[in-house]
Parts: structure tokens; C-alpha cells; sequence
């Protein structure tokens, strides 16, 4: 026998070091071949780090959150043979999964561990996808599919005798357990700290719940439904890692460099609706269907034209302003691992259409954390909705560095008099914050004009 140091791979695009997202194995697991040991985070882009061979976890490198350098040691592996302390072999490139390299082929399925096997760190959310962790008995597959065989018997909740009168953990002490565990708990009104564990670690498991139930049925001391209150008193520590860190370092870095100021406008989109009813109703069958960000991003880009100090980047520890002739759109997108900004580049090239089938493709790539790095980097501007829940005013932070964005709020139907008349229009309103520092209130106050006047004259946007 022998170990094998598995180190944090070269990713490329010179990038120096990653954070260190999640685990999908722990000391003491089984693992094989091509199966992903843990995902790691460079800028908004996740990769999938695979084991190059079978063998069983000694030690890990770090713990989620940390930061690695490029070549510090991730994982040490016991291995058959001699192992490779003398010359250490990284990853494949193209076994490297993810947005940073090439998709590689899919790894031979690996069953589910059982709940006992599964590590803690699966409870902190991640960007990335969820992987199949490996927790084989042996390097062969035969021997991987055996790791399930417990779980379905009918004794598997059973308690060992030892375990089921271990004192309760020491005061101050976490108790670990699975989601899926403490949801339970929390409906059985059960206070997790006085479960004996018998998992890893002491990690508790559905069966432990069973049994201190069934054990201690009319025992109601570990039961906080006797006080209403003490039912909700846990308390959960999230750290904050991966894409969420990197959102509240981008937030906390934008608000602290950018003077803001938000400038609000109303604007009557009765025409521009009607016109993208009719198009949809003409065109949607083959050329796909149109929303109101194809308009907007159209209108921004023939605003820009007449203040192309808006289209621009401040380098401020340089003291530089970078005007730009082309307008790469950043537009903003929820995924379940929080805010994405995959960038439109070259908006001023595509139609509405184009546009359109871009943006859908740029946000469905952001959701499946599949979109490249250089999809996620080098926005001019940025556009951010919230759609139909876009509220009636918002004031939006710049994505730094650039210094201005559009945001746009929810459209409502109101009376409106015209030519003393009561008539329904569709309004809505355009929330848009600038970098004082570069853009005058009138230029932004024009700007957000002149977009007005083509969403309200839409005939314009098609005029060169």
C-alpha cells in the first residue's frame, strides 16, 4: 500500500488559486476512478475536481471555504502499489468538470452512499450541481454497489445497544446530522443535542431518530413541544462560501469604491406591448418568442451611441475612464446558487430576435453552472429585472467597474389622461443608478430619457 496526493490542478487562464466549494467525500471513503472528489470556485465559475485512480481517503486538503493555492495538496489517497509521493500526477485537464475546462465524459455511475456515509459539508449550498459521491467498500465497482445492500434491509434503523444509552454530547457541542434529519426533528418537535449519534463523527441518522423515539416514547425531557417557544430555538450557521461569497464581496466592493445616485423615469409601454404581441403572434413559431428585454437591451444600445460615457469602465486606483465602442451587455440572472451577470457581447450587432435567443441561452447556461468564464466577465453595462416581481421602484448597485445600470421595474395597467380623456395605458418604470463620479445627473437624466422615447415609439427602434 501506498498514498497518492491528489494536487489542486493548473485550471488555466491564469488562475493562481480557487475556493474550495464542497466535498463530495470524506476521511475513510472508498472512491474510484473518475469519481468527483470536490468542487472548487474560480471568479463565478465552478469545477468538478475527478480521482485519477481507486483508492480510500487519508486526509484532506482544507476545509469548504478555504482558499488553495494551484499545486497545495487537495487529497491524499491510500492507494495499491507505491503511491506517487516521489512524483505527483494531477488531474487530466479534460477530466476537469465544469465551467473552466472541457466537459469530460460521463464517469461510470457510482450508487448513493447511505445516509451514516454521507459527509457534513454536504449540508453547505453550493453554485455547483450536485455530484455523486462515492463511498465503495473496496475499488472495484462490485464492491461499490455493496455499500447500499444495509439500507435496504428492515434492521437498519436499529440502534446498537452501546449507542442507545450513550450520554448526550457535551454542552455547547453541534449536533451533526443531515437536513433531511433536523427537518424531521424540527416536525417531531425533537431537539437533536440530546440524540446519541452513531454515524461518523457521531453524525445522527434517521435510524438514531427512530430509535430514541420509540425508546423514549412517553419520556418527553428531550421534547421541546412542552414550551412553544424552545420548539424554535436552534440556531443554523451558513458560511457564507463559493457564489455567494463572491456576490457579497462584488456588493460590498461596488458600494464602498461608487458614489451611487438612482434616477427614476415612468414610461408607457401601451405601444411597445402591442408591437411585440403582434410580432410574437407573426414570428414566434420560427423565430422564438420576444420579451420586453430584447426592446430594452435594443433601445440601450442606440441611447449609448450619443453618450458613450455611460458604455464605460472607471479604473479608479488608475484614474482612468474606459470608453467603449461596443456594448457588451451584462444581464442579470437569478440561479439557485444566487445572482449570475453572463454578458451579451456585441449587442449593438444582433436584432431582437438574436438578442433574444442569446439571452435565453446565457441564462439557462448560468442556472446549469455551465456558462465560461469569459460569458461571466467583461460587461460595458449592465440590465437587471426582476420581471413580474420587479416592484415600483428599486435602486439597483452598479456592477462594478462599470458606472451605470438599467433596472427595470414591473409593468401595471393605469388610468392615464390623454387629451383630457381616461384611458388604460401600460406603465412602467425604469430604477437606474449611476457612478456620480463619471456621469453628471443631466447626462443620466438624458440618457434614461432617450431610452424612454424608443420603448415609447417603438417604430424608432428599427430606424438607423
Amino acid at each position: 500500500m501506498g498514498h497518492y496526493i491528489i494536487k489542486m490542478p493548473d485550471i488555466g487562464e491564469g488562475i493562481a488559486e480557487v475556493e474550495l466549494v464542497e466535498w463530495h467525500v470524506q476521511v475513510g471513503d472508498q472512491v474510484v476512478e473518475d469519481q468527483v472528489l470536490a468542487d472548487v470556485m474560480t471568479d463565478k465559475a465552478t469545477v468538478e475536481v475527478p480521482s485519477p485512480v481507486h483508492g480510500q481517503v487519508v486526509s484532506l486538503g482544507g476545509k469548504v471555504g478555504d482558499v488553495l493555492s494551484v499545486g497545495s495538496e487537495l487529497i491524499r489517497l491510500e492507494v495499491e502499489g507505491e503511491g506517487n509521493l516521489d512524483q505527483y500526477v494531477a488531474p487530466r485537464a479534460d477530466r476537469l468538470q465544469g465551467t473552466a475546462a472541457t466537459p469530460a465524459p460521463d464517469p461510470e455511475p457510482v450508487p448513493e452512499p447511505a445516509t451514516e456515509l454521507k459527509s457534513e459539508l454536504a449540508e453547505v449550498p453550493t453554485a455547483a450541481q450536485p455530484a455523486t459521491a462515492g463511498a465503495a467498500t473496496a475499488s472495484a465497482p462490485a464492491s461499490v454497489a455493496a455499500v447500499r445492500a444495509p439500507e435496504s434491509e428492515p434492521a437498519r434503523a436499529a440502534v446498537p445497544s452501546a449507542a442507545a444509552h450513550a450520554p448526550s454530547r457535551p454542552e455547547g457541542q453541534k449536533a451533526l446530522a443531515s437536513p433531511a434529519v433536523r427537518r424531521r426533528a424540527w416536525d417531531l418537535g425533537v431537539t437533536l443535542q440530546y440524540v446519541p449519534g452513531t454515524g461518523p463523527a457521531g453524525r445522527i441518522t434517521q435510524g438514531d431518530l427512530d430509535a430514541w423515539l420509540a425508546r423514549d416514547r412517553n419520556d418527553t425531557s428531550h421534547r421541546t413541544g412542552a414550551s412553544l417557544y424552545d420548539s424554535h430555538s436552534e440556531e443554523t450557521e451558513i458560511p457564507v462560501i463559493g457564489l455567494r461569497r463572491k456576490i457579497a464581496q462584488k456588493m460590498q466592493e461596488s458600494k464602498r469604491r461608487i458614489p451611487h445616485f438612482t434616477y427614476v423615469e415612468e414610461v408607457d409601454v401601451t405601444e411597445l406591448e402591442g408591437l411585440r404581441k403582434r410580432l410574437n403572434e407573426r414570428y414566434a413559431a420560427e423565430r422564438g418568442k420576444l420579451t420586453l428585454l430584447p426592446f430594452l437591451a435594443r433601445s440601450m444600445v442606440l441611447a449609448l451611441r450619443d453618450f458613450p460615457q455611460i458604455n464605460a469602465r472607471f479604473d479608479d486606483d488608475a484614474g482612468v475612464v474606459t470608453q467603449y465602442g461596443a456594448v457588451h451587455l451584462g444581464v442579470a440572472a437569478q440561479t439557485d446558487s444566487g445572482l449570475m451577470v453572463p454578458v451579451l457581447r456585441h449587442a449593438e450587432t444582433l436584432d431582437l430576435w438574436s438578442c433574444a435567443a442569446e439571452v435565453l441561452r446565457l441564462a439557462e447556461a448560468a442556472r446549469q453552472g455551465k456558462a465560461a468564464r469569459d460569458e461571466l466577465t467583461g460587461s460595458t453595462i449592465t440590465l437587471t429585472s426582476l420581471g413580474a416581481l420587479g416592484g415600483i421602484v428599486s435602486t439597483p448597485v452598479i456592477n462594478y467597474p462599470e458606472v451605470a445600470i438599467v433596472g427595470v421595474n414591473r409593468v401595471v395597467e393605469r388610468p392615464v389622461f390623454i387629451d383630457g380623456h381616461v384611458v388604460a395605458r401600460k406603465l412602467m418604470n425604469l430604477s437606474s443608478s449611476f457612478d456620480h463620479r463619471v456621469v453628471d445627473g443631466m447626462h443620466a437624466a438624458e440618457f434614461i430619457q432617450r431610452i424612454r422615447g424608443y420603448l415609447e415609439c417603438p417604430a424608432l427602434l428599427f430606424v438607423e
